[in-house]
């Protein structure tokens, strides 16, 4: 007799709330993978080997998967950068201020790298740049907040109101491509290494301005 097909394993039982972070984490696997426009309720249900079912108690569909999964993942990310941010507002030592915020930025994108993959260095997609730019948005008016009294009180800049645009845009580009060769595979460069690097290199485009 021919071998009877194995049925697939049904899923432990954990309930919607349990089971949706789960789910998040294989659509952010596909969508690094594959990019965000393969993630479906099918190729999440195959990443977990469940069923759809499975996949549909947690969420009604597609759209409402991939919105929670873009809500978490840019949450997360944001909450890094500013409190990176944040926490190199507690020295008064310039150098050391700008080379532990991009220690810390970078210890963060070392944690989650298929987070920052995803919003970063992933396809373009309409979902993807809204959220990207929401963000930036945040980040670029804390920054701004940050960084202007702080270089009153360090070097007394001459002309910062016509200066600090065009700064900010080269910071927060800088922390972008920080976070983008940390990602790379051909780069060698550990967090602490790159933060004490490009802190140190940025720190001396602001002192210098």
């Amino acid at each position: 007799m021919p071998a009877k097909t194995r049925a697939r394993q049904r899923a432990p039982h954990l309930g919607p709330e349990r089971r949706r972070p789960q789910v998040l984490d294989a659509a952010l696997a596909i969508a690094v993978r594959d990019g965000i426009g393969a993630v479906t309720v099918g190729a999440v249900a195959a990443e977990m080997d469940v069923t759809r079912p499975v996949v549909y108690a947690c969420f009604s569909d597609r759209v409402d998967m991939v919105e929670a999964l873009l809500d978490r993942e840019s949450a997360a990310l944001l909450e890094a950068v500013l409190d990176a941010l944040r926490g190199s507002g507690t020295t008064l030592e310039p150098e050391q201020a700008f080379t532990e915020g991009f220690r810390s930025l970078l210890a963060a994108a070392a944690t989650r790298p298929d987070s920052w993959h995803l919003l970063l260095t992933g396809e373009p997609d309409p979902a993807l740049s809204e959220r990207f730019r929401a963000a930036r948005t945040l980040v670029q008016a804390q920054a701004t907040a940050w960084i202007g009294p702080a270089m009153v009180r360090w070097w007394n800049t001459p002309e910062l109101g016509r200066k600090l645009p065009v700064l900010i845009e080269f910071f927060m580009s800088s922390c972008e491509a920080a976070v983008r060769s940390l990602l790379d595979d051909g780069n060698d460069w550990g967090p602490d290494e790159l933060g004490e690097f490009v802190g140190s290199a940025v720190h001396r485009a602001f002192r210098d301005a």
